[in-house]
């Protein structure tokens, strides 16, 4: 199982990072150790002093291919949930400076937090999904997948192009503006429209 991750997927979170848009998706990966399910905690990691949530939409692969056509991408996933793409702000920052790869602040150990999944045949347009994140009791992030700048049968059609995706891989399909810093004692609760699928404590 490997976990993909789009970025730059929404052009307020692009404007955000103060970054640029680009002619094609974006994405880097996170080992299988970067997940964190059933609302297991997240430990804050020793090496940062700040780490910053990502709400996500995140699919689940559900049967094996390589350079899958966009029209039959559609195929590919049956589930969907939110995720949270845990970064080290600070680690990321010095990476840049440097002109270094960023897997140190993105891929770390339970750096992906994801809920509980649901049948995309719950929504009749996958493309006007609302999802949001909250941390104690306050929304601090929002974002609807009509605001993709990637729909997910293109991020599955670019991203398997390079890579066989395999059933059980998840894809992160990017985070929209609102990313900001957690701190120890946070609890963050992720929510598609109204239904909470992901709780997760920082400790």
């Amino acid at each position: 199982m490997k976990i993909i991750c789009i970025g730059r997927n929404y052009s307020e979170h692009i404007k955000e990072m103060k970054a640029e848009a680009t002619g094609s998706p974006v994405f880097f990966m996170k080992p299988e150790t970067a997940l964190i399910t059933e609302g297991k905690p997240f430990f804050y990691p020793d090496f940062s002093k700040d780490v910053h949530h990502e709400v996500e939409i995140v699919l689940k692969i559900n049967r094996n291919g390589k350079n899958i056509e966009k029209q039959f991408a559609h195929k590919y996933f049956e589930e969907i949930t939110v995720g949270i793409d845990f970064t080290a702000r600070d680690l990321q920052a010095e990476c840049k400076k440097k002109g270094l790869p960023w897997e140190m602040a993105k891929a770390f150990d339970g750096s992906a937090p994801v809920g509980r999944f649901i049948s995309k045949g719950d929504f009749v347009n996958l493309y006007t999904i609302p999802f949001h994140l909250d941390i104690n009791g306050t929304t601090v992030q929002e974002g609807n997948t009509r605001d993709l700048l990637y729909q997910f049968d293109t991020v599955i059609e670019y991203v398997s192009k390079f890579i066989t995706l395999k059933q059980g891989d998840l894809i992160f399909t990017g985070t929209p503006v609102g990313v900001g810093p957690v701190s120890v004692g946070d609890k963050l609760e992720a929510f598609i429209g109204i239904e909470k699928l992901l709780e997760c404590e920082v400790k």
